[in-house]
């Protein structure tokens, strides 16, 4: 995750192109998982081109997507009019984004890989963020998945930037886990996101 400032980051880079990276269709794990979600605020944090922070858009959420990548926001902002439903989006680095204290009925991150440092701090900042009874749902890649040889997530060389059960356990206190597993599943989502892989899917719910 860069500073926006950096217009040549990797993922403004990634995303200068016509079609949707990964996809304009929502994570599969997300949507089947949605309906736990009350109604009202939900923040997806690195929801780069904005496929899930519209589809939830769709289903009724008040949605602010948040992405260190203008181009990506920007391709958000057009998929959230080609569905003619409304997004928030904001440019910030996760190092500083501040979501405020009980503010959000979720918090969403799909495949968001942070450093470790950075992540546990984000993933201490969401859960403060969420109300009462308000859910935090991730899915991301798991150290298995380079086993296996799948496609997709960080390379081998940061590795650090994967995630286990166990470490998100430690990391989410003050959640009720009431989904928590590492899986294979077949993941397609675009071209950067195909095939088997690897991941850990959780919904914590607060109390």
């Amino acid at each position: 995750m860069l500073h926006p400032d950096d217009r040549h980051s990797p993922w403004d880079q990634r995303y200068d192109t016509a079609e949707y990276v990964f996809g304009t269709a929502p994570n599969d794990f997300l949507a089947a998982e949605a309906h736990r979600i009350p109604p009202g605020r939900v923040l997806c944090l690195g929801d780069g081109e904005g496929r899930n922070g519209v589809h939830l858009a769709a289903l009724g959420f008040e949605v602010t997507s948040v992405d260190a990548s203008q181009v990506g926001l920007a391709k958000a902002s057009r998929l959230a009019a080609s569905r003619r439903v409304a997004v928030q989006t904001v440019l910030a680095d996760l190092r500083t984004f501040e979501a405020g204290i009980g503010q959000w009925q979720a918090v969403v991150a799909i495949f968001v890989h942070l450093p470790p440092d950075l992540r546990v701090d984000v993933h201490r900042r969401a859960v403060d963020a969420l109300a009462p009874g308000g859910v935090f749902l991730l899915e991301a890649y798991t150290p298995r998945h380079h086993d296996i040889g799948g496609h997709g997530g960080p390379p081998r060389d940061q590795a650090d930037l994967l995630m286990s059960l166990d470490g998100l356990r430690a990391e989410l206190i003050g959640l009720d886990l009431v989904v928590a597993r590492e899986l294979e599943r077949d993941v397609n989502e675009g071209a950067r996101h195909s095939g088997r892989s690897a991941v850990v899917q959780i919904v914590g719910v607060k109390p």
